[in-house]
């Protein structure tokens, strides 16, 4: 009986760990930024302790959001309607997660930034010349175009609001892209990409869009603009 009991408590966690991946958007974004930040300490091969670091600050925010998922749960149960102390519990629960987030942002920034800026200034070499601020303009003009043509194909949503992929994430991306290769500067580069990175977040968070639809308008939105700074820069 010991030894099922055992094996009934591994069974009980991995179900508790499946609901809150299956229920919680928030808990997907975490385990597709864990995605992120691990191939990324494989390309950028960081040290043993950095890794340690990582790994520490990646269970730091995985536990934050089950203990604030299963907190939500125990208070919905045993409280039938609004209660300000209810919401303070709650409040409370974010607030740490959080805080696991905003330390995770910290570490991460450790780790990869100067490594990303190398990286950055590196891939500034594909364009041969300094371009004007035309081709910046050539740039968020084929994504949308690029952008309203996969709407029209895939036939949901609208250029402003929902559907594949994500014209604002598209254009955002676009812009970051094109703020990085008109300065070759990888720290403007990397900011511009985060400031991206915000309004896609945004839109998952209104669920107005998915995450495969914003890595999508992602994704569109860096090729446009690199193709544009390829082919047309003076």
């Amino acid at each position: 009986m010991r030894s099922r009991s055992l094996l009934w408590s591994f069974n009980y966690a991995i179900e508790g760990i499946v609901f809150a991946v299956r229920t919680q958007r928030n808990m997907r974004l975490h385990l597709l930024a864990t995605t992120v930040v691990l191939v990324a300490a494989v390309l950028f091969h960081v040290t043993r302790f950095e890794l340690i670091a990582l790994l520490f600050t990646i269970c730091l925010v995985l536990v934050s959001e089950l203990a604030n998922t299963a907190l939500e749960a125990a208070i919905d149960v045993s409280v039938e309607r609004y209660d300000p102390l209810a919401k303070i519990a709650k409040d409370v629960a974010a607030g740490a997660v959080l805080v696991a987030s905003m330390n995770a942002v910290a570490v991460g920034y450790l780790v990869f930034f100067s490594r990303l800026r190398t990286a950055v200034t590196s891939g500034f070499s594909f364009v041969e010349e300094p371009s004007s601020a035309n081709i910046t303009v050539l740039a968020l003009g084929i994504t949308a175009l690029a952008t309203l043509v996969v709407k029209a194909v895939t036939k949901e949503g609208s250029f402003l609001r929902g559907g594949w992929p994500s014209g604002h994430v598209a254009l955002a991306t676009a812009a970051a892209s094109a703020v990085g290769y008109a300065t070759r500067n990888s720290a403007a580069f990397i900011l511009a990409l985060f400031i991206a990175a915000l309004v896609a977040q945004s839109r998952v968070e209104s669920n107005v869009h998915t995450i495969p639809q914003v890595v999508l308008g992602a994704l569109l939105g860096f090729l446009m603009a690199t193709a544009a700074f390829q082919l047309f820069f003076l």
